[in-house]
């Protein structure tokens, strides 16, 4: 009897994907200096594509070249991207695989020395013990709200004519658009503030502005289901507004959860019931399910193919997020197809000092050198000491190769 997660899924708006696996965005850092995309990103998608995945959703692409998470990240401002993009496109499709854009602004979650200067949309710096690291934000300004709202219409428009399948809104993590659903982050006064529906406003704009350019192009959102701050964005928020965007006509909602100043997407500190169900954010998907009914993805933890069908069986989830899994083992749904896998095992990546260890995850950085190396086409190293890792990151980066690495 075929396996629940090879079952083909419809969404609502007819759009078919052939199997429950989703490629959570993991941010490749492989752009050139002038942020396009390079051989190495269509290799590595075509890597993933070819290795069975359903939906393979891109690390984060920005909106606005000012506004970078890192030095080399994809930026889709104009139309001048499109011969690039539509090489992205084609390699990351093949094999009846769905490419989705994920459509990123870092607000202050910007390390120094990477932008001139942060936004947010109050002035407020991260927590001190990350603050350090980052430029000290300025206010939006209402102009600029709005402009940035249509930057995310004309990048998703942009997408779709270069050929990726869908996009998604990175609404998570800590980046923009999470610090405007948080009461912690967003302290204003005018419409974009105040009680949930003011501090939503900007999330649902977004989506408008792209349902307006796009069409019926397949938009997912990924969300927070909390930020784990005192003070923070909470679970009761994430339902309410996960109940407007079933009602704005969102396609598919991915789970997760945390950000820089309380990393939770990343597994620390979960409990043991959690641990043995494997996804971190399945308990929060459960109750979602109870009022919301939008198609969801849970990304996070899951590690063996028993895990995985349990959650669907268990209408916990209708599609099972990875990430970090899919950077060593490129072909994952295909093995677990042929059976030749059940259960992935990856160490935590650590190199016993605290400040790397703790404050700046250094174990992204890790993951990030073996999608490189698919991006160039060798084989990747599930062995490679951390040490040498991180050594190696040093020589070829300088200092800037221990600074904080975007989490996800």
């Amino acid at each position: 009897m075929e396996s629940i997660l090879f079952k083909e899924f419809k969404l609502k708006n007819g759009t078919k994907i052939k199997n429950r696996f989703f490629k959570g965005a993991m941010s490749e850092a492989l752009a050139n200096k002038y942020h396009q995309p390079t051989e190495a990103i269509y290799h590595l998608y075509e890597k993933w594509a070819l290795g069975g995945t359903g939906i393979v959703v891109t690390g984060n692409v920005m909106v606005d070249k000012r506004a970078l998470g890192e030095s080399r990240n994809v930026v889709v401002e104009d139309e001048s991207m499109l011969p690039f993009l539509e090489k992205w496109a084609e390699r990351g499709t093949i094999n009846d695989t769905h490419l989705w854009m994920q459509l990123n602004h870092p607000g202050k979650q910007a390390p120094k020395g990477i932008v001139k200067e942060t936004v947010a949309p109050s002035a407020i710096p991260l927590h001190e013990s990350i603050s350090k690291f980052f430029p000290h934000p300025r206010e939006l300004t209402s102009s600029e709200v709005s402009d940035l709202i249509r930057r995310f219409g004309n990048s998703a428009k942009i997408a779709k004519k270069a050929g990726f399948t869908g996009v998604q809104i990175h609404g998570a993590h800590g980046y923009l658009i999470s610090q405007f659903l948080s009461p912690r982050h967003n302290q204003r006064k005018d419409e974009w503030g105040g009680d949930i529906d003011g501090r939503m406003k900007f999330l649902i704009e977004v989506y408008r502005e792209i349902r307006n350019q796009t069409g019926s192009f397949p938009i997912s959102v990924k969300m927070n289901s909390a930020d784990f701050m005192k003070a923070g964005f909470t679970e009761e928020e994430a339902m309410y507004v996960a109940g407007q965007l079933e009602k704005e006509g969102v396609d598919l909602l991915e789970i997760s959860g945390g950000s820089y100043e309380n990393p939770q997407m990343t597994g620390r500190n979960v409990k043991a019931s959690t641990k043995q169900r494997e996804a971190y954010f399945l308990e929060f998907a459960e109750r979602l399910r109870q009022t919301v009914h939008i198609p969801l993805s849970v990304t996070g933890g899951f590690r063996s193919k028993n895990g995985m069908e349990n959650a669907i069986h268990a209408n916990a989830t209708d599609f099972i997020g990875i990430a970090r899994p899919l950077a060593v083992y490129p072909d994952l749904p295909n093995l677990i197809a042929q059976n030749s896998i059940q259960e992935v095992v990856l160490s935590e990546k650590k190199v016993g000092v605290n400040i790397i260890d703790n404050k700046m995850p250094f174990e992204v950085l890790w993951y990030s050198q073996q999608m490189e190396r698919l991006g160039k086409g060798k084989k990747v190293k599930p062995n490679h000491p951390v040490w040498i890792s991180l050594l190696q990151a040093v020589l070829k980066n300088g200092k800037e190769a221990i600074q904080l690495q975007r989490a996800k």
